[in-house]
């Protein structure tokens, strides 16, 4: 399961909000879990927390906006380890451009960014369009990080000691088996014993 961390400005966190909803069926699937800083609990240190989880990211999904590329934590803090992290191939970054601005002359600007060209999320008709092509862009990553599964089958073991499984599951009174009777055979049992 691939941990994905959203780097963002409190001023997109609307939008954020979505995306998350939109991710659902990822998380239900087993492919993700996500972080954000909304879900640092009373009593924890705000940067450790952040850190901690930024470090342990396998994806960090950078909602980029003005809000964004003008915040000294985001971009000066969060975006800027997120680049080390990437250099040392230790995570993978997913611009998502929310709404528009200078984003291409950023040091993420070489990425390739969702949705596609880089069209802000909030110029399309419908974002949920918008957001699908982003779900879509974290499942591919989150499966080219995927182990490669073996394709060949399994060696069958003949003799093994497997016990059938069964299943102790009331029989439905419609399921009936048709006798039929042979007359010639019949004809003979009774001939046998006449």
């Amino acid at each position: 399961m691939a941990t994905v961390f959203f780097s963002y400005s409190h001023r997109d966190e609307t939008l954020r909000d979505e995306l998350e909803v939109h991710l659902a069926m990822l998380k239900r699937q087993g492919f993700i879990e996500t972080w954000h800083d909304r879900r640092i609990t009373a009593g924890e240190e705000f940067d450790k927390a952040i850190s901690k989880n930024l470090e342990e990211a396998d994806i960090i999904l950078l909602l980029v906006s003005s809000d964004f590329l003008a915040s000294n934590y985001c971009y000066g803090i969060e975006m800027q380890r997120a680049m080390e992290k990437h250099e040392q191939r230790d995570c993978h970054i997913i611009p998502v451009i929310l709404r528009p601005c200078d984003w291409r002359s950023a040091p993420f600007g070489k990425f390739l960014a969702t949705p596609t060209d880089g069209k802000p999320i909030t110029k399309f008709p419908d974002k949920d369009d918008a957001f699908l092509e982003v779900v879509n862009a974290v499942k591919a990553t989150t499966t080219r990080l995927q182990p490669r599964q073996d394709t060949t089958p399994p060696s069958k073991s003949y003799g093994s000691a497997v016990k059938p499984q069964i299943l102790d599951i009331p029989r439905s009174s419609n399921l009936r088996i048709r006798r039929t009777w042979r007359t010639s055979r019949n004809k003979r049992y009774k001939s046998a014993f006449s």
